[in-house]
C-alpha cells in the first residue's frame, strides 16, 4: 500500500510538471511572458489599421511593418498607439524581432507638418528595434520640396539611431524592399487582408490560450483524482470510478474540440497551399503555421500526460473495486465456510447401528456435496487473490493473509470430513462385526430351541444335533468376536461409554450363547454314548416355529435414565427367571427347551417393535425435514402454489408433536427393555396417555388428504421428493402415523402370546386393551367430526364412549296412533353416538369422493338426556333389540343392532353410564344415612351404643366408598334406604311394553316412577317395608361378642324374614352365618321380582331419581340433571 501511495504521488507530480511546461511553453510561442497582449483585447484598436504587419521582409529578413495614410493619426490616443505597436512588435519571432523593424510610412497624400508630427510620435513610441525607416513623403510639388527642406534642416530633431530615408515613390521603396514583400497599395504583389490577418491573430491567439486553459484544467483534475479518498465498499468504489471515467471522458471530448480547433487554424493557413502547390507562404504566413503546429504539440502532450495518469488512476480505481468485491466476496465466503465447519462439527455420532451409521454417512455425503460448492468458491476467490498478488496489486499486505485463510480453512475442511468419514466407517465396520455376531447369536438360540426334543432322546438323534451345532459352531469363525481387548484396541478412537457398553453386552451374548452349546453339547454326547429310557417329551407347539429364524436388526445401545430402576428390574427378572428354571428343573429338559423357544421368540418381536421404530422415528423426520421445514425455505417458495401457502398445520397436522414424543420419549423407554421382552407392557402402560396425540392427528387426516390431491402434482412436492430420493410420494408418508398406531396391538398381541407365563403378562394384556382403546377413540372421533346440523358442543357432552349404526323404531305416547303404527312396521336406519352424558341420534349419509373425503357424514337429529335415559335390556321375539326410553317411556326407542354382541356391548355400556350416576347419587346421600342410623332406636342387647357406632363408621368411611363401586358390575337398580316422609312403599308394577322373559328393573317398577307411589305411601311413618331379596351393608354392625354375629360395610345379605323394632333376620352370603340387624343398615340389591328388568338413572320430569329412592339423593339427582334439559332434540 505504501510503494502504491508513492507511486500515486509519482504520477501526479509528474503531471504537474509536463502541465506547467506546456503552460509555460504556450506562452512562450505566443510571447506572452514578454507581452501579455491579445489581439481579442484590442481588437478595436487593429481595426482602425493605422499600422499593421503585412508579413513582408526586408533585407536580412526583417520584418516590415506599415504605417498607411490614417488622416486622423494625430488624433490616436496615446495607449491605443502603444498598445498596437507593442502587439505588432511581439508578432514576429524574437530571432526576426532581433534584428530590428523595416518601418514603411505612406504620407503621399499628407502635408509635411503631418509627416513631421508622425514621425516624431512613431521614434518616441516604437517599443522595438528599428533597422530602417523608409518614408513616401507626400506627392504634391510644394509639401515635396518643402519636406525635402525641412527634412535637412530639421534632421536632428528626429531622435532615431536608424537612418530615416525620405522616399518619392513607390519605385524606390523597391529599391529597399523587395516587391513581393510589398502590399498591393505599396505597388507589390504581396496578398494581405487586414480584417483576414485579425481573423486569423484572433483565431491563433483563442487556441493558444485554448491549450493553456486545457493543461490547467487537467492539472486540477488531476489533483482532485489524486487527492480523492478510496471508498471502503463495493457500491461506492463503482460510483466514485464510474464518476471519474465520466469526467475524464468529458476532458478528453474537450481535447479532442481543442486539436480539432488547432487544426482548422492550421488546414486554414496551409490552405492556398492546398489548392495551388506552386503558392509560397509567406514569412508571417510560415510563422503562424509553425505557431499553431508548436501548440498542437504542446496539446497532444497534454493529452498523452494525462491518459499516462489516468491510466494509473484507473488501474488504482480498478485495484480498489476488485478489492473491495474480493473483501465482499471473502466475508461471505468466510461466513459460509463457518457454517460448514458447525455442520461439519455436528457429525460426532458414530452410530448406534448399522443402518443408523449408514444414515450419518449418507447425511455425510450429502453434506459433502453440498459444501463442495463452498469450498470451490473459496479456492477460487484464494486463486484470484493469488492472481492479484502476481499482478502487483496495491493492498498485497491486505489480500495475502486473506488468501492464506481460505487455503486453511478449505484444507481444514477437506481434513476433517475425510477423518468423519474415516471415523464412520470404522463405525460401520465395527457395527457389522456386531450385528453378525448378534445374528450369529439368534441363530445359534434358534436352532437350540428348533432342535425335536423327541427325537434327541435316541443315540441317531442326539448324534444329529451333534452335528448340527458342530456344524452351526464352525460357521463362527468370520461372525463372532473373537478377542475383547482387541476390538478395544483398534477401535478405541470411536469408542466411547454407550458403544463401549454395547460391545459389551455383545460379547456377554456371545459368551453365554457358547455357553448354552457346550452344555447343549455335554448332553447329547451324554445321549449319544448312553442310552437310556427315554422321557415322554413335551414338545413346543409347532405353530410357533413356522417361520424361519428372523434375523435380528440393527443392534441399538441402551440409554439408561434410572439406574435404580433398571436395577430392580433386573433383579426382578432374574429371581424370575431363576424360580422358572428351578420349576423347569422339576419338569424336565423339554420344558426348559419351551421357554428357552419362547424366549427367542419374544425376543424376536421386541428386536422388531424397536427396529421399526426407530425406522418410524427417522421416517418421521426425513418428512419434517425434507417436506415441512421446505415450506419455510425462502429459496423454495416460488415453487408453492399461493394457495398452498400458510397451510402447513392442515398438510402435516401434529406430526411433529407425535414426532418428538417417539424420538425423546417413546423410543428410549422402548430400549431399556430390549433385554426384558415380557415386561414391554410396562412401557405402554406409562405413555399411554400420550397415545392420544394420534387423536388429533387421525381426526386432521381427511383434511390433510384433501388438501394434497389438490397439490400433488406441485412442482414443489415433486422437488422435495427427488432431494430425498423417495421413490414414493408424500402422501404415503403421511400415512405412517396412521398405520404405526395399529401395528402396535399387533405386535403387543405377538408379545402376549410368547410370555402368557411371565412376570409381565397382566401389564400386556392391560397395554394391549388399552391400545385397542384408543383405537376404538380414534375410530369413533373419526365418526364424530363428521356430524353436521348440531347447534351445541359437543365436548360438553363428554366423552364419546361408543358409535354404531342401528335399526330404530320409535313408540311415543304422544304420538299420533298412524305415526305410531307405520314407527312399529317401517325402522328408521339412525347411527348412534353414545356420550357420558347424552345419545345422539343421526342420519347417515354416504358422500361422492376419494379417500377420506369418501367417509360418510352423520345429520343430526335428535338427542337424549342421559340423566332421563333407561333401557330394557331384551325385547321378546328378537336377541339383537333392546330399548332405550325416556321421561318415564315417554318416548321408547326399539333399537335393533347388526348382532347379538353388538347388543351386549351397547347395553353393557349403558349400564355402566346409568351406573355412574347411580354412584354419584349414592355417595351424596352417604352423609344424610350416617346421621340417620345413629338417631334409630336400637336393641341394648343386640347393638353397641351410637357413639361407638358413629366412631367406627368414620374410621370406615372410605372402605365404603370404595366398596359401593363394586356395585357396577350387578348393573341393576337398588332399593330405598329410607322413605319419603309421610309416604309409604308402593307395590312393583309390571311393565305393560317390556316382554315377561326381561330381567332388568324398568321405570315402573320404580317406586318413584310409579303413579302408585304417592297413592299407597299415606303413612308409613318411617318404617321400612320388606321386600324379598339381596341387600348390600352400608355400615358396619356388631352384636354382643356372645353371638358373634357382625356384618361389615359392604357384606352382601339374604333376607329371610322381617321381624320387629326395625330388625331384619338376613343370612351373611360370605360367611353364612345368619342373624338380625337392623334394616337402617341394608341397602337393596336385587329385588325378587318375575316384571321386566331396567335400569334408569333418574326421571327429569318428577325431578326424582331411580337411582336411589331417598328424597336426598333425587335433590342431588335433579341438580345434575337439570344442566341437559336442553340436550334433548
Amino acid at each position: 500500500m505504501r510503494c502504491w501511495l508513492e507511486t500515486e504521488e509519482m504520477a501526479l507530480e509528474e503531471l504537474m510538471q509536463r502541465l506547467n511546461a506546456v503552460s509555460q511553453c504556450a506562452d512562450e510561442i505566443m510571447h506572452q511572458d514578454i507581452v501579455p497582449l491579445y489581439a481579442a483585447d484590442i481588437q478595436d484598436q487593429l481595426k482602425k489599421q493605422f499600422a499593421y504587419l503585412s508579413g513582408g521582409r526586408g533585407g536580412g529578413g526583417c520584418p516590415v511593418i506599415t504605417f498607411p495614410e490614417y488622416p486622423a493619426f494625430s488624433e490616436i490616443p496615446e495607449k491605443e498607439f502603444q498598445n498596437v505597436l507593442t502587439y505588432l512588435t511581439s508578432i514576429p519571432s524574437l530571432q526576426d524581432a532581433g534584428i530590428g523593424f523595416i518601418l514603411v510610412i505612406d504620407r503621399r497624400q499628407d502635408k509635411w507638418t503631418s509627416v513631421k508630427a508622425s514621425i516624431l510620435r512613431i521614434a518616441a513610441s516604437f517599443p522595438g528595434n528599428l533597422q530602417l525607416v523608409l518614408v513616401l513623403r507626400p506627392t504634391g510639388f510644394f509639401h515635396r520640396a518643402l519636406s525635402d527642406i525641412a527634412f535637412k534642416f530639421n534632421k536632428d530633431e528626429f531622435k532615431m539611431k536608424v537612418p530615416i530615408i525620405m522616399l518619392g515613390s513607390v519605385s524606390e521603396l523597391q529599391g529597399y524592399i523587395d516587391k513581393t514583400q510589398l502590399t498591393e497599395d505599396l505597388g507589390g504583389t504581396l496578398d494581405y487582408c487586414h480584417n483576414r490577418w485579425l481573423s486569423r491573430r484572433t483565431a491563433i491567439e483563442g487556441f493558444a490560450q485554448k491549450v493553456k486553459q486545457t493543461a490547467q484544467i487537467l492539472q486540477s483534475f488531476g489533483t482532485e483524482l489524486a487527492e480523492t479518498e478510496l471508498p471502503n465498499d463495493v457500491q461506492s468504489t463503482s460510483f466514485l470510478l464510474a464518476t471519474h471515467t465520466e469526467k475524464k471522458d468529458k476532458m478528453k471530448e474537450d481535447i479532442r474540440l481543442a486539436l480539432q480547433q488547432g487544426d482548422d487554424i492550421l488546414g486554414g493557413i496551409t490552405k492556398p497551399v492546398t489548392e495551388n502547390p506552386e503558392y509560397k507562404l509567406n514569412q508571417d504566413q510560415l510563422d503562424n503555421q509553425t505557431t499553431i503546429e508548436r501548440l498542437l504539440a504542446q496539446l497532444h502532450e497534454t493529452e498523452t500526460a494525462f491518459d499516462e495518469f489516468w491510466i494509473k488512476h484507473q488501474q488504482k480505481l480498478e485495484q480498489c473495486l476488485r478489492l473491495r468485491n474480493f473483501e465482499q466476496n471473502f466475508r461471505e465466503v468466510k461466513a459460509a465456510l463457518d457454517i460448514v465447519s458447525e455442520r461439519l462439527s455436528a457429525f460426532t455420532d458414530v452410530g448406534n447401528s448399522c443402518s443408523h451409521v449408514e444414515h450419518i454417512l449418507s447425511d455425510l455425503a450429502n453434506f459433502e456435496e453440498k459444501s463442495c460448492e463452498t469450498i470451490a468458491k473459496a479456492r477460487m476467490l484464494a486463486s484470484e487473490g493469488d492472481a492479484f498478488i502476481q499482478s502487483n496489486h496495491y493492498a498485497v499486505d491486505s489480500i495475502l493473509p486473506k488468501c492464506s485463510e481460505l487455503h486453511h480453512l478449505c484444507d481444514a475442511l477437506t481434513t476433517e470430513t475425510e477423518q468423519r468419514r474415516n471415523l464412520l466407517n470404522k463405525s460401520l465396520e465395527l457395527h457389522s462385526l456386531l450385528e453378525k455376531s448378534m445374528k450369529w447369536c439368534d441363530e445359534g438360540i434358534y436352532l437350540l430351541a428348533s432342535q425335536p426334543v423327541d427325537k434327541c432322546q435316541s443315540q441317531d438323534g442326539a448324534e444329529s444335533a451333534l452335528q448340527e451345532i458342530e456344524k452351526f459352531l464352525d460357521t463362527g469363525t468370520g461372525n463372532k468376536i473373537k478377542e475383547l481387548n482387541k476390538i478395544y484396541r483398534e477401535y478405541a478412537h470411536i469408542l466411547n461409554d454407550d458403544l463401549k457398553e454395547h460391545v459389551q453386552k455383545v460379547f456377554q451374548k456371545q459368551e453365554s450363547m457358547e455357553e448354552m452349546f457346550q452344555k447343549r453339547q455335554v448332553s447329547l454326547k451324554k445321549l449319544a454314548a448312553k442310552q437310556t429310557r427315554p422321557v415322554q417329551p413335551v414338545a413346543p407347539r409347532p405353530e410357533a416355529f413356522v417361520k424361519s429364524p428372523c434375523t435380528s436388526p440393527g443392534l441399538q445401545r441402551e440409554f439408561v435414565s434410572n439406574s435404580e430402576s433398571s436395577a430392580l428390574q433386573r433383579v426382578n427378572y432374574r429371581r424370575g427367571k431363576s424360580e422358572m428354571t428351578e420349576l423347569h428343573q422339576s419338569r424336565g429338559g423339554s420344558a426348559m427347551d419351551e421357554e428357552e423357544n419362547l424366549a427367542v421368540l419374544r425376543q424376536h418381536v421386541i428386536n422388531e417393535l424397536i427396529e421399526t421404530e426407530r425406522a418410524y422415528v427417522e421416517e418421521l423426520l426425513c418428512v419434517l425435514e425434507g417436506y415441512a421445514a421446505e415450506m419455510d425455505n425462502p429459496l423454495m417458495a416460488h415453487l408453492i402454489p399461493p394457495e398452498l401457502q400458510n397451510k402447513k398445520d392442515i398438510l402435516f397436522g401434529n406430526m411433529e408433536e407425535i414426532y418428538h414424543f417417539h424420538n425423546r420419549i417413546f423410543l428410549r423407554e422402548l430400549e431399556y427393555y430390549v433385554e426384558y421382552p415380557e415386561l414391554v407392557g410396562r412401557c405402554f402402560l406409562d405413555q399411554m396417555e400420550d397415545f392420544q396425540i394420534y387423536e388429533k392427528y387421525c381426526q386432521n387426516k381427511p383434511r390433510s388428504e384433501s388438501l394434497w390431491r389438490q397439490f400433488s402434482d406441485s412442482v414443489f412436492f415433486q422437488e422435495c421428493q427427488r432431494k430425498l430420493d423417495h421413490k414414493l410420494s408424500l402422501d404415503s408418508y403421511l400415512l405412517k402415523p396412521v398405520q404405526r398406531i395399529t401395528k402396535y396391538q399387533l405386535l403387543l398381541k405377538e408379545m402376549l402370546k410368547y410370555s402368557k407365563n411371565c412376570e409381565g403378562a397382566e401389564d400386556l394384556q392391560e397395554a394391549l386393551t388399552s391400545i385397542l382403546g384408543i383405537l376404538k377413540a380414534v375410530n369413533d372421533s373419526m365418526h364424530q367430526i363428521a356430524i353436521t346440523g348440531y347447534d351445541g358442543n359437543l365436548n360438553e357432552l363428554g366423552k364419546l364412549l361408543m358409535q354404531g349404526s342401528f335399526s330404530v323404531w320409535t313408540d311415543h305416547k304422544k304420538g299420533h296412533s298412524k305415526v305410531k303404527d307405520l314407527a312399529r312396521f317401517k325402522p328408521m336406519q339412525r347411527h348412534l353416538f353414545l356420550h357420558e352424558k347424552a345419545v345422539l341420534f343421526c342420519k347417515k349419509r354416504e358422500e361422492n369422493g376419494e379417500g377420506y373425503e369418501k367417509a360418510p357424514s352423520y345429520s343430526y337429529k335428535h338427542s337424549l338426556n342421559m340423566a332421563a335415559v333407561g333401557i330394557t335390556e331384551n325385547v321378546k321375539g328378537d336377541a339383537k333389540k333392546f330399548e332405550i326410553w325416556y321421561n318415564a317411556r315417554e318416548e321408547v326407542y326399539i333399537i335393533q343392532a347388526p348382532t347379538p354382541e353388538v347388543k351386549a356391548t351397547w347395553v353393557n355400556e349403558i349400564r355402566k353410564v346409568l351406573t355412574s350416576q347411580l354412584q354419584a347419587c349414592r355417595e351424596a346421600s352417604q352423609h344424610r344415612t350416617l346421621e340417620h342410623t345413629q338417631s334409630l332406636p336400637l336393641p341394648t342387647s343386640t347393638c353397641t351404643s351410637p357413639s361407638r357406632n358413629h366412631i367406627r363408621n368414620t374410621k370406615k368411611m372410605e372402605e365404603r366408598k370404595a366398596d359401593l363401586a363394586s356395585l357396577e358390575g350387578y348393573g341393576t337398580t337398588v332399593a330405598p334406604k329410607y322413605p319419603e316422609k309421610g309416604k309409604g312403599w308402593a307395590k312393583t308394577s309390571h311393565s305393560l311394553d317390556a316382554s315377561e322373559e326381561n330381567d332388568g328393573w324398568s321405570s315402573a317398577e320404580d317406586p318413584l316412577n310409579s303413579s302408585d307411589a304417592e297413592e299407597e305411601g299415606g303413612g308409613g311413618g318411617g318404617e321400612m317395608k320388606l321386600t324379598p331379596g339381596k341387600y348390600t351393608v352400608v355400615t358396619d354392625y356388631e352384636k354382643g361378642v356372645a353371638e358373634e354375629f357382625t356384618m361389615k360395610s359392604g357384606d352382601l345379605v339374604q333376607l329371610i324374614r322381617e321381624g320387629e323394632d326395625g330388625l331384619w333376620y338376613v343370612k351373611n352370603l360370605s360367611t353364612g352365618r345368619e342373624g338380625w340387624i337392623p334394616a337402617n343398615n341394608l341397602l337393596m340389591l336385587i329385588g325378587n321380582s318375575k316384571s321386566a328388568q331396567s335400569l334408569s338413572s333418574s326421571e327429569s320430569g318428577t325431578a326424582s331419581s331411580t337411582l336411589s329412592t331417598s328424597s336426598s339423593c333425587s335433590d342431588s339427582c335433579n341438580a345434575s340433571s337439570t344442566s341437559f334439559s336442553d340436550i334433548k332434540g
